[in-house]
């Protein structure tokens, strides 16, 4: 392959690229009782993208690997016939050889799709039968495994395999008007054994769900809250980490305000950092990105000042910074843009009974079921939640839903936990039509003066 690839860059004028992507799957899922899906399948196909002085990005994508020169010369020409309107720049960046394994260590192929069925049956199964206000379940299964082949015409090239295991479930529980749901789920980059022996945690999905049915909803004010690790993950993921995806801020006046190098975002303690290598288990590890940089652990907040953001060769050239290895497209058939990879709140140093025994009236909220931000406001459903009375953990209350203005939220952080954890489940994330496998990281944190709606 990677001679073919680099014998048909011999074709190139100016800057071009190619992926090349091999990739097989696997997938079964019930709703309620009934198989939902189950499949198989192979995709075999790539992308060459080609930048000539002058000219913008010419894309052309393929399904066949023969005649590699040609798909090299017509994307060069789309280059050609492009006028944008400000030359594109990219940064210089190192050449690199280099080549990545999956870690596999109980290998999804091995197992056949009739052993994957029973295994997903089963908990939806467990889960119809946890109570009768159930009313409908979904679980799923999906396995990935995927070869990516990167040549440029300055002389860069890599290869890299991976592995996705990813088990999802949902219970929905009703009693009359009232509907409530849970849901979570479980990633492995390599071992079939992280869907086995999930009982316990498939039948606190149907308690949740249905404890919930019997949660007074919670009074809407303002309030002291904590969030636990899985939100706070969440919470820096969507409301902090995409403000800084450079993309959206080179061509953004606002934005580009907003992002300012140097300006206090946060107390002392806050740090936050994005890193694309850090553990091999993280759905966003990536190790080098789409355009061939190599991943590095880049903060974004250093002792509670803005200090980077992250990008790709086009936008580091524009805004005379570094590459951050963000660069990253869902498929062979998509283009790469800035996405995150693993970002995280790191760890603090006040334990959790301790940054809870001075709150007399607060919520303790659990988990994200969803949300969205627009610029620097965001709204934040929890999954579930409870009160926290004179510094004890009380009842469950439902529909809690954050919402306020992301600098001020952060400047409110008053407490930043000792218990960082990361977050394992099957994490997309969507951005500009794509959706890219991340992961985030946090401990608990303690944020004054949300504003909750509620009744």
């Amino acid at each position: 392959m990677r001679k073919r690839m680099e014998d048909a860059l011999k074709a190139a004028d100016g800057y071009v690229e190619i992926r090349v992507q091999d990739s097989a799957s696997s997938s079964v899922g019930f709703r309620s009782g009934e198989i939902d899906k189950i499949a198989a399948s192979t995709d075999v196909g790539g992308c060459v993208r080609a930048l000539v002085h002058g000219g913008g990005w010419g894309i052309v994508n393929f399904n066949s690997l023969d005649n590699l020169e040609e798909r090299v010369r017509e994307a060069v020409a789309s280059s050609r016939a492009i006028e944008p309107e400000e030359s594109i720049e990219l940064a210089e960046v190192p050449q690199v050889d280099l080549e990545f394994e999956a870690k596999i260590e109980d290998d999804p192929r091995e197992h056949s799709i009739a052993e994957k069925y029973e295994i997903i049956k089963h908990y939806d199964e467990l889960l119809r039968g946890i109570d009768d206000r159930i009313i409908d379940t979904t679980v799923s299964y999906g396995d990935g495994f995927s070869t990516l082949w990167f040549a440029n015409s300055e002389g860069s090239f890599f290869r890299k395999e991976r592995m996705d295991i990813v088990l999802v479930a949902r219970a929905i529980a009703k009693s009359g008007d009232n509907v409530q749901s849970c849901h979570d789920s479980w990633s492995s980059r390599g071992n079939f054994s992280v869907i086995k022996n999930k009982e316990k945690e498939i039948a606190r999905i149907g308690k949740i769900a249905v404890d919930l049915l019997d949660a007074e909803q919670v009074e809407a004010g303002k309030y002291t809250v904590i969030l636990d690790p899985r939100l706070a993950g969440v919470f820096i993921h969507e409301a902090f980490g995409h403000l800084s995806e450079s993309d959206f801020i080179v061509d953004n006046p606002q934005a580009r305000e907003m992002m300012t190098i140097g300006r206090r975002f946060g107390p002392p303690e806050l740090n936050v950092s994005e890193d694309g290598t850090v553990q091999p288990e993280l759905r966003g590890t990536i190790y080098i990105d789409d355009e061939g940089i190599v991943c590095k652990k880049n903060y974004l907040i250093k002792d509670g000042v803005l200090v980077g953001r992250l990008h790709n060769r086009e936008t580091a050239a524009k805004m005379g910074e570094s590459v951050t290895g963000n660069a990253r497209a869902q498929s062979y058939s998509h283009t790469p843009i800035v996405r995150m990879t693993n970002t995280t709140i790191e760890n603090g140093s006040v334990p959790f009974e301790e940054m809870i025994a001075d709150i007399e009236n607060g919520v303790y909220c659990i988990d994200a079921y969803g949300g969205q931000t627009m610029i620097e406001n965001f709204s934040f459903s929890a999954g579930h939640a409870y009160m926290i009375r004179n510094g004890k953990i009380a009842e469950m209350v439902s529909n809690v839903v954050l919402q306020g203005n992301l600098f001020e939220t952060l400047m409110n952080i008053d407490a930043i936990g000792s218990d960082f954890e990361w977050s394992v489940g099957g994490g997309n994330c969507g951005k500009g039509g794509q959706a890219a496998k991340v992961s985030f990281g946090a401990p608990h944190i303690r944020i004054k003066d949300v504003i909750i709606g509620g009744k």
